[in-house]
Formats: C-alpha cells, sequence, structure tokens
C-alpha cells in the first residue's frame, strides 16, 4: 500500500509541475460551475461560478448564498460576491464582498511585479505572487505554499496530503477523482480559523467536484453542473 501511495503522488507532484497543465488556460472552456452547499446533511444554498473572456484577459465571478434556519426562521445568512481577473492566464485582480450575517467583510487584491498588494479586512499588506486565492476551482492551489482567503484577505500557510484516488458519486453522475487534504501548518492559529479541508478534482479535467469540512457542523460543496 505505501508503494503504491508513493507511486500516485509521484504522479501527481510531476503532473501538477508540468508548466502547462497548472496554467488557468487549463479551465479556458469553461463557462459555468454550480455546487449545491449542505450543512449536516441538509441543503442550504449554492456556489456559481461564471466564467466570461475578453480579448486576452479572464473574468471569473463567484457567488455564494446559504441560509441556516430553524422552523423557519433564519438563524444566518451569508454572501459572498467575488471576481478573479487573470490577463494571459495570470492572476492580476481579485476583488470580494462579504455579508456574514451582517458582519462585512472585504478584499482587494492587485499584482504588482512578483508581489499581490492585499487590503482587507483580515489583512492588509504584499505577498509573494506565488501564493494561490483560495477559490479552488483552479487546482494550482494544490502546490501553493499559501492561499488567501477570498473572503477576507487572511494569509493561511498550508500543506497539502494526497490522500489517493478515490471514485464518488455525486447524484447520477460517477467520478474518478484525486482526494487532497488542506490543513493549517500554524499550529498557534485559533481552532475555528484553521484550515481543513477535504477537495475532490476529477482526475482527467481537474475540475473541482466536492468538498468537505467540518466547522460547527458537517459542511458539504456537491458539484451539480459544470458547462
Amino acid at each position: 500500500m505505501k508503494k503504491m501511495l508513493k507511486f500516485f503522488l509521484i504522479i501527481i507532484i510531476t503532473f501538477f509541475t508540468y508548466p502547462a497543465l497548472s496554467h488557468v488556460e487549463h479551465y479556458k472552456d469553461l463557462e459555468r460551475i454550480e455546487f449545491d452547499i449542505y450543512r449536516n446533511n441538509n441543503h442550504i444554498g449554492k456556489h456559481i461560478f461564471s466564467f466570461k473572456k475578453l480579448d486576452n484577459k479572464l473574468f471569473v465571478e463567484s457567488n455564494i448564498n446559504f441560509q441556516i434556519k430553524k422552523l423557519g426562521i433564519v438563524l444566518y445568512n451569508y454572501q459572498v460576491n467575488g471576481t478573479e481577473v487573470y490577463e494571459d492566464g495570470v492572476l492580476v485582480k481579485f476583488t470580494s464582498k462579504t455579508n456574514d450575517n451582517k458582519k462585512k467583510k472585504y478584499i482587494n487584491m492587485n499584482l504588482d511585479g512578483n508581489e499581490y498588494i492585499i487590503d482587507g479586512s483580515s489583512h492588509k499588506g504584499k505577498v509573494p505572487s506565488d501564493f494561490v486565492i483560495g477559490t479552488w476551482w483552479n487546482h494550482s492551489i494544490v502546490k501553493a505554499k499559501a492561499q488567501i482567503s477570498a473572503v477576507s484577505g487572511r494569509i493561511i500557510e498550508q500543506e497539502v496530503t494526497f490522500l489517493g484516488k478515490e471514485t464518488i458519486k455525486i447524484g447520477d453522475k460517477t467520478y474518478k477523482t484525486l482526494h487532497f487534504n488542506f490543513s493549517s501548518t500554524d499550529k498557534k492559529m485559533e481552532k475555528d480559523k484553521k484550515l481543513n479541508t477535504d477537495i475532490w478534482y476529477e482526475e482527467n479535467t481537474m475540475n473541482w467536484v466536492k468538498a468537505t469540512f467540518n466547522k460547527k457542523g458537517k459542511w458539504e460543496y456537491k458539484l451539480i453542473s459544470i458547462d
């Protein structure tokens, strides 16, 4: 088993370090991705990505909407609207506004040479341009030393563990996937802010199809459609 996992790991490392595949152009034909969001097995909302191309630029709009209810009463409301702007396959700008149950969060991020300048509700400053924005759809996040919170700009240094190949079923569709765990390397970080998320990417396309994490309940993202 150890030899098999090591073999798969070598394949994954080779795959993700191959420049043409790690480039955002790998997703150039995408138009829309839609996820259903579940908490404790209850459907609570959606996460939708929309892709628009204009000359050498790619615009990726991300919209998250969910509500947690009890007896028909809304206890928690969450909305995010964000836009990634890529130029010649490089992320040059990202903006996001979040209504976290009436608490406002934001991030404005721009590329300046080899650094990103971040103005966020949780972080302000410069970071290396090889840090990846944490919107998950782009598999380049697998090889990043750190991800940038798409909600507040917080910097999350990460460790990525390949957990193996898995065949999973979502609705009436079956996917052959690569399963990864993303965890925070900062052991001093507050427990509720630590990253511990499992992500599944389809093996052949590297499209994101599923996510799970625990935070005051069990959360799941399940792919509904991808065009």
